[in-house]
């Protein structure tokens, strides 16, 4: 939250669209890798620069443009040139806070969402924005660092699996978004598994560490809600949207795509209540916890109660007391508080309270 804060207030003072707040971002190299394909071609190769790709670009075939790092201001001057992108789009693009969203500008689309991952090492859902362009035979992507989801398109396109390497620029745009939000259903599979470990760990007993896990876990469900829920919004304005870059035949496929989002939003409200339902758990296992404790002290004490009556009753200095000068009258004494102790943890355990 500091980071995106930080980088919004160095926007401060500039005029719409400046880009002149890259400057000081740090995302790492940049990387711009390029696949062009049709049904008998495809070419993946990496390039130094895209000044060249109106004139590289085959009319015939699809180009996947897709852009690792966003630190290179004059990388997105070429682009703002050489594809006519306003350059508020390109401000949406660097400024990586921005909201799930769609827009239409005359001749290309505009989808910003969120790509997330699941990091093993750390056990946590980790997040990155992921902004795509739809142009005409041309489909740019922008993402905050190398290493995606993606790989399995990758791998369908070189093999020429389905019918993507037969389609447009718009099929692999609903590809982009089928990866993304399948990739939702992965992570919320890790989630609710997680949940059900805690939930089998919370029976058995509480602890501090598992509060602090069921605490980030409502962390990351209010911030895939937050990152999914804009999408239903943005994914339906894209199949609403009368625009030649979207043929009818991909607004089918978009469709299903909404469905999924809308089953990804279902899965994470039931998991959000589950996680209340863990938190519920971890103080009900806590009072019930504090109550056996306070039970045995009580009893302990209910114990003690009449030793202690019997005790200051042979502790008090009285000149004319009974059986104080008998031989065996400490051991009588000590064997009364045995037997008044024995006959009460008889009857605690009878009315089942020990």
């Amino acid at each position: 939250m500091r980071k995106m804060i930080k980088n919004s207030s160095k926007k401060m003072g500039l005029a719409p669209g400046s880009l002149k707040f890259l400057d000081n971002l740090d995302h790492g190299k940049n990387k711009i890798t390029r696949i062009t394909y049709n049904s008998e071609f495809f070419e993946e190769t990496e390039i130094a620069s895209i000044e060249n790709i109106r004139t590289q670009h085959q009319e015939e075939s699809v180009t996947w443009l897709n852009i690792d790092g966003l630190n290179d201001l004059n990388l997105m001057e070429t682009i703002k040139s050489c594809f006519n992108i306003h350059p508020l789009v390109l401000e949406d693009v660097v400024h990586i806070d921005q909201r799930t969203k769609f827009e239409s500008y005359d001749h290309y689309l505009y989808i910003v969402l969120k790509m997330m991952s699941y990091n093993p090492e750390k056990q946590e859902i980790e997040a990155e924005q992921l902004s795509v362009l739809i142009l005409n035979n041309i489909v740019i992507t922008f993402q905050e660092r190398p290493g995606d989801i993606f790989n399995p398109l990758r791998e369908r396109l070189r093999a020429a699996k389905g019918r993507i390497r037969k389609s447009g620029s718009d099929y692999l745009a609903y590809c982009l978004l089928d990866s993304v939000v399948d990739n939702y259903f992965v992570l919320l599979e890790k989630i609710g598994e997680k949940v059900e470990s805690l939930e089998e760990g919370l029976v058995s007993g509480a602890d501090i560490e598992k509060l602090m896990t069921i605490h980030a876990m409502k962390r990351e469900m209010i911030f895939m809600r937050k990152a999914v829920w804009p999408l239903r919004e943005a994914i339906n304005s894209l199949i609403k949207e009368e625009s030649d870059l979207v043929s009818q035949a991909t607004e089918i496929y978009l469709k299903d795509v909404y469905d999924h989002t809308i089953h990804v939003i279902d899965t994470i409200e039931t998991l959000r209540d589950m996680a209340s339902g863990l938190l519920d758990i971890y103080m009900t296992s806590i009072g019930n916890k504090m109550n056996e404790i306070m039970k045995v002290l009580t009893i302990i004490a209910t114990i003690f109660i009449p030793l202690t009556f019997i005790a200051g009753i042979y502790g008090m200095n009285f000149e004319f007391m009974p059986e104080l000068k008998l031989k065996m009258g400490y051991f009588a004494a000590i064997g009364l508080m045995l037997f008044v102790a024995l006959i009460m943890i008889m009857f605690f355990r009878k009315k089942k309270w020990i």
